[in-house]
């Protein structure tokens, strides 16, 4: 049996701390994982390639930064079984030793404008659920921000989360391990953690995780900055124990940990138009990987990587923007990314956490 699985299906089942007949206080409308992404020596320090010529980028996205102050209305942590419909908005949340908000068997519910925080478990725990959105909430001082398993058509837009804690296996701001089908995304969210309040792992993880030809699982606009000192996580994973139909695109991300972003395994895998940048640290190992680290279970195939801008120093304070690991077949792209780019941490702003 896998131990990593066993930890993650069990800590989604704990500790339900509201009963439905208390749940008057959410605003209805009617209508564990190992990341996967371990040091093992991955991306050793390669001699830097000269700068290419990136491929025109598509329309991005950017993460809007509420202003103003949102009032929030106190409740206790929300746990819902087999409900439907529903839309919890505006509550503040202290989760304590349970997840500010876990849904179990439930469908069509949005979770908005809400503020979860100082949980020793998850922000928001989703398991077996389908069309659920969490959009436009601050998550903070959590183990992981969203945690969603066995589910479908889950949206996570718009939120700024600071402070992932972890422990290891936990740690992300989202990680999807085994969702699959049409719907799914990760959009435009704000990420920070913050050297010393936090111990991060992978900042997005998609473990397990199968979208659709037609429908790929969307990682797109997400601002994301501090990672470490974990020599283990890093910014965004995509094909972690396998997987299909991923893209990651217009993402920026600034000192997100041991690597930046990585394709681990699985198929038709895409890495489009991302700004990636680290200084040198005593964890920063190598900004993009291409490595099938899960050969024995499946082939990867299908992977693109394309039109990056990567600027990255590791330990030894060698730029090491990239390592492919030639396990995944033909890389598309590998030649139209910028590596050694000129950018710095002023790709993003200096402030970018505004919520509390």
């Amino acid at each position: 049996m896998n131990l990593k699985n066993l930890i993650k299906k069990n800590g989604i089942r704990m500790h339900f701390a509201l009963s439905l007949s208390a749940i008057l206080v959410v605003a209805v409308s009617s209508c564990q994982k190992d990341n996967g992404y371990r040091g093992r020596n991955r991306g050793q320090t390669t001699t830097p390639v000269t700068t290419t010529t990136p491929t025109t980028p598509t329309t991005p996205t950017t993460p809007v930064v509420p202003t103003g102050t949102i009032t929030y209305k106190t409740s206790s942590p929300i746990s819902l079984n087999g409900v439907s419909n529903m839309t919890i908005s505006g509550l503040s949340i202290t989760g304590g030793s349970v997840p500010c908000i876990s849904l179990t068997n439930c469908k069509n519910i949005i979770i908005t404008h809400c503020k979860l925080v100082n949980s020793t478990t998850t922000g928001v725990n989703l398991y077996n659920c389908a069309n659920i959105s969490v959009d436009t909430s601050y998550i903070s001082n959590v183990s992981t921000g969203v945690y969603v398993s066995t589910s479908q058509g889950i949206k996570v837009i718009g939120n700024q989360m600071k402070n992932m804690v972890g422990p290891y296996p936990r740690g992300q701001f989202v990680q999807f391990n085994t969702v699959s089908g049409a719907g799914n995304s990760v959009t435009n969210n704000i990420c920070e953690n913050i050297m010393g309040s936090s111990y991060p792992e992978d900042a997005i993880s998609m473990y397990m995780t199968n979208g659709t030809a037609s429908s790929p699982v969307i990682i797109n606009g997400n601002w994301i900055r501090g990672g470490g000192p974990s020599k283990t996580g890093g910014g965004i994973n995509l094909g972690d124990d396998g997987g299909s139909y991923q893209i990651a695109e217009n993402n920026i991300l600034v000192n997100p940990g041991q690597y930046g972003m990585a394709v681990s395994g699985g198929t038709n895998m895409q890495l489009l138009n991302n700004k990636i940048y680290a200084a040198k640290n005593t964890f920063t190992n190598v900004g993009l990987t291409v490595w099938n680290q899960y050969t024995s279970i499946s082939a990867s195939s299908g992977v693109t990587v394309s039109g990056n801008q990567v600027n990255w120093t590791n330990s030894a304070g060698a730029l090491n923007p990239d390592w492919n690991a030639g396990n995944c077949g033909v890389v598309a792209g590998w030649g139209r990314n910028t590596w050694n780019a000129s950018i710095t941490a002023s790709i993003l702003p200096a402030t970018i956490i505004t919520l509390n």
